[in-house]
């Protein structure tokens, strides 16, 4: 059976259906009407003769030979991906968009000032940086490259260590004068927290051999890193912080740390990426510079 064009269109269009999860999701990341979309998956199956997706009012899912053609259009769709980004890879100066995904608190800190830099060295890179503390779907949502505070489980995804932070323990002279400074990891059981949502509240302290667990509780909980440090600076009680955000409050006497002595655990930070992106020059050279700029970051606050 022979394939015509207008059918190669209506594969890829059939592909981002199924990838996206839905009609209007597939319009919106191909920049065409849902109508048009609708129109190709009839073709297809008209042409073809079988139905390839069970929909509803709700969903959609696909059939069993659904699922079979969709492998195959899937690589068509990559294979035309990667033809495009190989030509670009041929250019001499890096040009394109990169999408980028990040939370809000660390980008301010870091990943902001990086993108400045950045941006300057290859200025026919465009960058649409998006800051949200939530997991976006990277698929879903077309975006290129995501930073993230968790390796990958699992998930079909590239990933690239970008760097390693500390954590330090952390609250305001006004918190500790009213209170008192914690001496001992045994004494923060009575102390107030700030406690962050997106992290556990059992705080593991470390020293030498031996490691102890204090549990986090406090009248202020948040899913806003940068609320956190701000409660934290009006003294409403103990915080832990990463050490690129408290270091420089700390600096001002907004912020004393406590318990040097002891070790949190670190944060590590990853670049996350679609395998679309994998081949890309401009996604690499990114990577790179990330990698080396928060590299030469951490040896300068050492």
């Amino acid at each position: 059976m022979d394939v015509s064009f207008e059918q190669l269109k209506s594969m890829v269009v059939f592909a981002q259906i199924v990838e996206q999860g839905s009609f209007s999701a597939a319009a919106r990341k191909l920049g065409i009407s849902r109508g048009v979309v609708s129109y190709h998956l009839k073709k297809l199956e008209d042409h073809i003769g079988i139905p390839l997706l069970n929909r509803t009012t709700r969903s959609i899912s696909l059939t069993d030979a659904g699922q079979r053609y969709y492998l195959r259009c899937k690589r068509i769709s990559e294979e035309a991906a990667a033809a495009n980004q190989q030509v670009e890879n041929l250019r001499e100066e890096p040009e394109g968009k990169i999408t980028i995904s990040a939370p809000v608190n660390i980008s301010m800190h870091t990943i902001v000032p990086a993108l400045n830099t950045f941006k300057t060295l290859y200025p026919k890179i465009e960058i649409d940086l998006n800051l949200t503390d939530d997991i976006v779907n990277i698929i879903q949502e077309g975006v290129d490259l995501a930073i993230r505070g968790a390796p990958l489980v699992d998930s079909g995804l590239y990933a690239r260590k970008l760097m390693t932070m500390k954590n330090v323990l952390c609250g305001a002279p006004s918190y500790f004068n009213q209170h008192g400074v914690p001496q001992t990891p045994a004494e923060l059981a009575h102390h107030e927290w700030v406690v962050y949502k997106k992290t556990s509240k059992i705080q593991t302290l470390t020293k030498g051999t031996r490691s102890y667990n204090v549990k986090m509780q406090g009248s202020i909980t948040t899913n806003s890193a940068s609320a956190r440090t701000a409660f934290v600076v009006g003294g409403h009680g103990i915080g832990r912080l990463p050490q690129y955000d408290a270091l420089p409050l700390v600096k001002k006497g907004k912020l004393q740390m406590i318990l040097n002595d002891y070790q949190l655990s670190d944060i590590q930070i990853y670049g996350v990426y679609p395998p679309r992106a994998a081949d890309s020059k401009k996604m690499q050279l990114l990577l790179d510079y990330l990698q080396s700029h928060f590299t030469q970051q951490l040896a300068d606050n050492d």
